[in-house]
């Protein structure tokens, strides 16, 4: 490799919200890896360092170009210029769209298990929540078609948030799913904002499709998140793009964003993507292949030493989700005992609605001595979980 995943990085003491934890803990919750990002990129920021003046920053031709190119060569989607617009995150501009495409007491449809902050960005708002749990069976995740047409059918849900690929299980949708998702939404006037944040963190020979991509109705009736932050580890930059094919729509988004002051970048965040998106491919794709081999590992050990835990099968991301039904299927107990007992500190899966509340998620974008430290903490819990377990139930006895 030409590229170093190894090394590991002491992010202590550094205003890391993920490493904001005990001494002894060993964080592998949040989505933030803890590998240095792209050279390359480290390079354009630097440069952008020593030039010495900081002032207002405005949205150069490059940073369109870099987003437009990146996209046709990568994912085959041809983005016009005028459908992109800045934006300082991916969860700024859902909440922002949230608040200019809904009215207070509406409903925005998610498809849980999902990325957490999605209630945030609807409850906070006003919005009501309405949850369209996706189909768990035989350990794979899917959609129930029916399941879905009757929730988008309620005229009180305007918009639904789309994660693709779908964070925290890890699903690539295919392209006759994204279509039938947006026939749906068309015939019952939703708009989808489809969230492809993780879309770059695919496994090699793996690759997604932009929902916008799909058809002409899914592009005409979508917005679409994008970012080159969790695939270069950039989320402290606030930098981000939504595109917005149809002209009506883009300017609700426009107008939307600029309301909120979010689309305004600093000075890194615009030298920091077209860096990622023009001189970051090769670095990108050794990243996909150590995590690739990280989350080989981690299947490898689980299904070798803890039995009682399943691992969901995952083509992106860099986020496992960890099925613990086998050990009684409450998981905030069971991380909460796992990190008292270990220090490892992952995700309880409540949080994300549907049938969370079974699993946890784990972040394996790190080290692989991380990962290795992790499974072993892992098991430990578990054993030690059992122990209590079995502990008590014969008490009952």
């Amino acid at each position: 490799m030409k590229y170093d995943f190894d090394t590991v990085v002491n992010r202590k003491d550094s205003g890391s919200l993920k490493w904001d934890v005990a001494d002894n803990e060993l964080p592998m919750w949040v989505a933030d890896m803890d590998f240095p990002t792209a050279p390359e990129i480290r390079k354009a920021i630097e440069k952008r360092a020593d030039h010495g003046v900081f002032g207002y920053s405005v949205v150069t031709d490059e940073w369109y170009h870099a987003y437009m190119n990146w996209w046709n060569e990568r994912h085959g989607l041809k983005i016009e210029k005028d459908w992109l617009v800045f934006c300082t995150g991916v969860v700024p501009a859902i909440s922002s769209i949230v608040r200019k495409l809904t009215t207070p007491g509406e409903k925005v449809l998610i498809q849980t298990p999902v990325y957490n902050i999605f209630f945030n960005s609807i409850m906070n708002n006003g919005r009501l929540v309405r949850e369209c749990p996706l189909e768990y069976k035989n350990g794979e995740y899917d959609i129930d078609f029916d399941r879905l047409e009757k929730a988008l059918s309620d005229p009180q849900v305007t918009l639904m948030l789309l994660c693709n690929p779908h964070n925290p299980v890890g699903k690539i949708w295919d392209r006759d799913t994204l279509a039938k998702i947006g026939e749906l939404c068309y015939k019952y006037h939703v708009v989808v904002v489809s969230d492809e944040i993780h879309c770059d963190l695919t496994d090699p020979g793996y690759s997604y499709i932009p929902f916008a991509s799909v058809s002409d109705v899914c592009r005409d009736n979508s917005i679409t998140c994008i970012s080159p932050t969790k695939a270069f580890n950039l989320a402290g930059l606030q930098t981000a793009a939504v595109a917005v094919p149809d002209s009506n729509l883009r300017h609700k988004v426009w107008r939307g964003l600029n309301t909120d002051e979010a689309a305004e970048p600093n000075d890194f965040a615009i030298p920091a993507t077209v860096a990622a998106f023009t001189e970051g491919g090769e670095w990108l794709d050794e990243l996909r292949a150590y995590i690739y081999e990280n989350k080989t590992l981690v299947r490898d050990f689980i299904n070798r030493e803890i039995p009682n835990i399943s691992v969901v099968p995952s083509r992106a991301t860099y986020l496992l989700w960890l099925d613990c039904s086998g050990l009684g299927g409450d998981g905030e107990k069971i991380a909460s005992f796992i990190r008292r007992k270990t220090g490892l500190y992952l995700s309880e899966g409540d949080r994300y609605g549907g049938n969370g509340v079974s699993f946890l998620r784990m972040n394996v974008a790190c080290p692989r001595a991380r990962v290795q430290d992790g499974l072993s903490r892992l098991k430990q819990g578990v054993l030690e979980y059992n122990s209590i377990d079995i502990i008590k139930n014969s008490e009952r006895v």
